[in-house]
């Protein structure tokens, strides 16, 4: 894996701020204090102080912009966050897997939003939904090769079924891609230069599931004392 300057949790932590930010400028919130967007995150403020400290975003002036008794000017933090997150660059990605996931992510807005584009998709067959959609072009999955190294795309998103992900990773790689996005059901192995961010739904539901079930058992045990 590529070493990043800050950890994963931070940049979660991050993105988090990010989206949180844009949706106060989209309601006309012009400042916004730590103390305040801590209250809104659930994150405490001097978290949200020591995260944006570890991420070197201009601190030395970022300790001093604030307005006493009305906080950080948002747009201000939204610049800085962009500009260090590579947010707003219109960035190119590839789409390996047209299926239910597939078509969902390609009329995700959010990405819209921050500047990532999903340009190319390639599947084995396509339904006619999603070939009616506009600014995407489409391609069968023997093309993948010749159009990832052609257009020198280096993001890709993986959204097909478990047993063919690691293929799928191989050819992209083989390509050029150095940031993926995995969505298949397992892990893939890439080499060390290459970047995965593996995004397995069903990890999720089974930890909610256990939560779940393990909230039902404690219950069932309060009553059974009673």
């Amino acid at each position: 894996m590529r070493e990043t300057t800050i950890s994963n949790t931070v940049l979660e932590r991050l993105a988090i701020y990010y989206r949180s930010l844009k949706r106060l400028e989209e309601n006309k919130v012009d400042y916004i204090s730590s103390k305040e967007l801590g209250e809104i995150l659930g994150i405490s403020s001097d978290q949200i102080r020591r995260d944006l400290y570890d991420f070197r975003m201009d601190i030395s002036y970022y300790h001093d912009f604030g307005v006493r008794g009305r906080g950080y000017p948002v747009s201000y933090l939204l610049k800085i966050l962009e500009k260090s997150l590579g947010l707003n660059n219109n960035v190119e990605i590839a789409l390996i897997g047209a299926g239910s996931l597939g078509g969902a992510l390609i009329s995700y807005d959010e990405f819209k939003k921050i500047g990532l584009n999903i340009k190319y998709v390639f599947d084995i067959n396509f339904n006619k939904a999603i070939r009616d959609l506009a600014g995407i072009e489409f391609y069968d999955v023997e093309q993948i090769d010749e159009i990832l190294t052609k257009n020198q795309v280096k993001m890709a998103i993986i959204a097909v079924p478990a047993k063919a992900a690691q293929d799928v990773a191989d050819i992209i790689v083989e390509a050029g891609v150095e940031l993926i996005l995995n969505f298949a059901p397992t892990y893939i192995e890439v080499p060390n230069n290459v970047m995965v961010r593996n995004e397995d739904l069903s990890i999720g539901l089974i930890g909610l599931s256990y939560y779940l079930s393990n909230k039902e058992s404690e219950l069932t045990f309060v009553k059974n004392l009673g």
